[in-house]
C-alpha cells in the first residue's frame, strides 16, 4: 500500500503518508445496543449482499477497494472478502471494558492467499485474512512523533484514529504464535493465529480470544496498568502493495464483555 493506511503505513513512509492509516479503518457512528448474542451485529442478519449497519466500509482515494459481500457458503450466510490488487477494512464501532470478560470469537476460512505477501516487510505488507480490534490507549501517553502521526492522520482522512492495534492474522508464510510489529509501527502488533492451509474438513477453523490477555502481551510493556476500552473491531484485507488476489471467508464475529460507560464516539 502506498500510504499510511489502516496499518499506520503500507507502502512509501513519509509524516505525510503517515497521515493515512488504521485511521481509515476506525469510524465515529454509533453502535447499536448490546443484545444477548453480543456486541456486533451478525453477518448471518444481513437481508441482502451488503453487511449490516454499523458495520461500514472504509478505503483510501485512488485505491482499488477490497469487496466484502454477504454470501452463502457451507450452507450458512458468511462474509467474503476479496483482495485484488486493492485495500480496504469492514468495520464495526464498539465500546467495551478491556477486562476479563473481553473475549472475540469467529470462524475464518482462506481460499487463496496473498501471492507474495511478506508481514515484516513494507513492500509485501500484504494479507487475505485478518481480525483487527482497536483500544483506546490515551495519546497524551504517547511520544510527541506519535502523537502528530495520529493528528495527521485524523486529519487526512477526517476519520477517529485508533492509538492501539492488534491484528489476528491468518498469513500464509509466518508460522502460528508469531507476534511482531506491523511492517510500518509499532502501533500496531501483529498475532498469527493461523499459517498455511489447513486440512481440516471444509477448510474452516475457529478461533476464541480472550483480549485481556493478548492486549497484555501485545502492549503491556506500554501500558502498564492502564486497560483502555475496546473501541472497534475490523476484518481487513489487502493485495495492493504486492498487486496480487486473496479471498477469505467469516462466519459472525461474537464481541462479548461489559459495556462501557463511555459512548461510542
Amino acid at each position: 500500500m502506498d500510504n499510511m493506511r489502516f496499518r499506520f503505513g503500507h507502502g512509501r513512509y513519509s509524516l505525510a503518508s503517515a497521515a493515512v492509516p488504521v485511521a481509515a479503518a476506525l469510524l465515529c457512528m454509533a453502535a447499536p445496543a448490546a443484545r444477548a448474542d453480543g456486541l456486533l451485529t451478525p453477518f448471518s442478519t444481513a437481508p441482502g449482499p451488503q453487511a449490516p449497519a454499523p458495520w461500514r466500509f472504509t478505503t483510501l482515494p485512488n485505491k482499488a477497494p477490497t469487496k466484502f459481500e454477504i454470501t452463502q457458503l457451507d450452507g450458512q450466510k458468511v462474509l467474503k472478502v476479496d483482495a485484488d490488487k486493492s485495500y480496504g477494512n469492514l468495520v464495526h464501532p464498539t465500546r467495551v471494558q478491556l477486562n476479563d470478560e473481553a473475549t472475540l470469537a469467529w470462524r475464518w476460512k482462506v481460499e487463496a492467499f496473498v501471492e507474495g505477501a511478506d508481514l515484516r516487510t513494507r513492500s509485501g505488507d500484504d494479507g487475505a485474512a485478518k481480525v483487527c480490534v482497536f483500544f483506546d490507549f490515551p495519546a497524551e501517553r504517547l511520544s510527541v512523533g506519535e502523537r502528530t502521526k495520529l493528528a495527521l492522520a485524523k486529519s487526512s482522512t477526517g476519520e477517529s484514529v485508533p492509538t492501539q492495534t492488534l491484528c489476528y492474522v491468518w498469513d500464509v508464510k509466518e508460522s502460528k504464535g508469531s507476534e511482531f510489529d506491523n511492517a510500518f509501527t509499532k502501533r500496531i502488533r501483529m498475532d498469527v493465529l493461523e499459517s498455511g492451509a489447513t486440512d481440516k474438513s471444509g477448510g474452516w477453523l475457529t478461533e476464541r480470544r480472550n483480549l485481556l490477555g493478548d492486549y497484555k502481551r501485545a502492549f503491556g510493556a506500554e501500558a502498564g496498568d492502564t486497560l483502555p476500552d475496546v473501541v472497534g473491531v475490523a476484518i481487513q484485507a489487502d493485495a495492493d502493495n504486492t498487486k496480487s488476489h486473496g479471498i477469505s471467508y467469516f462466519s459472525d464475529v461474537d464481541l462479548r464483555g461489559v459495556p462501557a460507560a463511555k459512548p461510542v464516539q
